[in-house]
């Protein structure tokens, strides 16, 4: 079994990245195999809807969407992080995930989605619903946890503080060993 991870934080080591690690311990004890990608941080465009995508196959700008489109294709599952903004996830992850979503043609339904939010204290359960309304329109089941699937945590590590979202994240990630 493949994941592939977006995490959509611009501080690759921040505390989205310690909500990560937690799943990703959890994926190494039941050789879940996983791929990361961090795009917090690039240049991601919009997208025009311009359409090119139906006849080309992939999204007009050739960037870091379509690498991650062959890499969605291949992964049995996805896990979406994001710190919240303004209760709202990173806009350059939202960018990514317009038009990955729109513009990538492999059969999505089926794989199994999971959000994962950051915030310092309010915003997650907007956030949560923003990202995972990707997977539902893909036919993709949302994977669930034993709460709503945040940490939280506003000052650089104090998200390791979060033990509570820690645990959250450990039993997301044991969703993936029954599916």
């Amino acid at each position: 079994m493949n994941v592939l991870i977006i995490n959509g934080s611009p501080r690759e080591n921040g505390n989205t990245a310690v909500a990560l690690k937690e799943m990703k311990q959890i994926f190494a004890q039941e050789s879940i195999e996983i791929t990361e990608l961090n795009v917090g941080s690039k240049a991601i465009r919009g997208c025009i809807a311009c359409g090119k995508c139906g006849t080309l196959g992939k999204c007009v700008f050739d960037d870091t969407v379509n690498e991650a489109a062959l890499l969605l294709a291949k992964a049995d599952g996805v896990v979406v992080a994001s710190p919240v903004y303004y209760a709202s996830a990173n806009g350059n992850l939202i960018s990514f995930l317009d038009r990955l979503f729109y513009s990538s043609h492999c059969d999505l339904a089926m794989k199994v989605g999971a959000s994962v939010v950051c915030a310092r204290r309010g915003g997650c359960s907007a956030t949560f619903d923003e990202l995972n309304k990707y997977f539902t329109i893909s036919g993709m089941p949302v994977a669930s946890s034993q709460y709503w699937n945040s940490i939280h945590g506003r000052l650089p590590g104090e998200a390791e503080q979060d033990e509570e979202g820690k645990q959250t994240m450990r039993a997301l990630a044991r969703t993936w060993c029954f599916s």
